[in-house]
């Protein structure tokens, strides 16, 4: 199994959310993060003021997958989430030793499935 995790500016939830339908994800979780990379933030003015704002609000998916779905999925999401400007974020794709459904003890696919 895989975990994907993809680091997304907020405008493209939509966007990912359908394409990752599309290729038959039903499961996935997502999270409001701050974070920045090359662009490290930007200045702005407020009151006469300029300050500088660090982290930039993006969207996390987490998705954890069966190995022969996991590059559909990362593929889905690079497609879906690419403006080609800087910042429109990562993909990380990690390998899962185990996973547990809590409510039925089910292990491994059949927990994720």
């Amino acid at each position: 199994m895989k975990k994907i995790e993809a680091i997304i500016k907020p405008f493209k939830t939509e966007a990912v959310k359908d394409a990752l339908a599309a290729v038959g994800i039903e499961g996935m979780t997502l999270s409001e993060v701050r974070g920045f990379g090359r662009q490290k933030g930007h200045s702005e003015i407020y009151r006469g003021s300029e300050y500088t704002v660090d982290f930039l609000p993006k969207v996390k998916f987490e998705i954890v997958v069966q190995d022969d779905v996991a590059q559909r999925v990362v593929e889905a999401i690079m497609q879906s989430a690419r403006t080609g400007k800087i910042g429109d974020g990562k993909v990380f794709v990690t390998e899962v030793q185990e996973a547990i459904r809590i409510r039925t003890d089910e292990h491994g696919a059949e927990a994720v499935s």
